[in-house]
């Protein structure tokens, strides 16, 4: 069975998404989140890292695990009840965890939010969303209907999006922001997109994006961010000749 080190395919993540230039929320700690005895033999893919998740990797014989969520948030410890179990499961089945966070959200090839806009037919995208001194997701000119729109975005995620229609029935400036970003509907609406695509939103975005005209299309947190991690964990397959999986273990969010 062909191995790999581990260090090996580390600073190729860490070269191709330069975590430590870009800046995260609190609590996201990029890179490199739990080590293994040093080797890698199979890859896999999940959205977040998770006792589920973690255990579905442990019973594909991965020694590898390439996740959007990573395991710490806030304060890890205490290391008891599930917060134990996981992370003995961790270290007694010799699972390493690679996490990118926003990252694998806005990177040009391997990013969630350029790989949507690919599935959604929307070309020549530009940054878009200033925030943390960084464009958050990318924005495209178009002249698409809204409901071709939700159509695309259903075949993309492979479930029928949550629309706000507020704003013009053909989309002519639509912004993409994968995972969590509705809370960000009136910083959208100022940078001139009539028409929003992210994963969720608080239940207020609705009163909003009727007060602004814009459209908005919620293809869920989940779903609008599978896409990174799978592509990330195909390009290091492919580059090392190691087999890989993605572990679909949706949140229904």
């Amino acid at each position: 069975m062909k191995t790999v080190p581990l260090r090996r395919l580390v600073a190729d993540c860490d070269q191709l998404l330069r975590p430590d230039r870009i800046m995260d929320y609190d609590g996201a700690a990029n890179g490199l989140q739990v080590e293994n005895r040093g080797r890698v033999s199979r890859l896999a893919a999940a959205v977040d890292a998770s006792h589920d998740t973690v255990a579905m990797a442990i019973a594909r014989r991965a020694d590898f695990l390439v996740v959007h969520h990573g395991l710490f948030w806030s304060p890890s410890h205490p290391w008891t009840g599930r917060r134990y179990e996981l992370l003995r499961l961790l270290l007694e089945n010799n699972l390493a965890v690679y996490s990118a966070h926003l990252p694998l959200d806005i990177h040009p090839r391997v990013g969630n939010n350029a790989l949507l806009c690919r599935k959604l037919g929307l070309t020549r995208p530009s940054p878009f969303l200033l925030a943390k001194g960084q464009h958050l997701g990318l924005r495209s000119k178009a002249r698409l209907s809204r409901d071709a729109l939700a159509r695309r975005l259903a075949q993309a995620t492979g479930a029928w999006p949550r629309v706000l229609p507020c704003g013009p029935a053909t989309c002519r400036h639509v912004g993409v922001v994968t995972g969590g970003a509705g809370a960000e509907l009136r910083l959208a609406a100022s940078e001139g997109v009539d028409t929003f695509v992210t994963g969720e939103g608080p239940h207020w975005t609705f009163s909003l994006a009727q007060e602004l005209g814009v459209n908005v299309l919620f293809g869920g947190h989940y779903a609008t961010e599978t896409f990174g991690v799978k592509a990330l964990a195909a390009w290091l397959a492919d580059r090392h000749g190691l087999p890989w999986e993605f572990l679909d273990h949706p949140s229904g969010l």
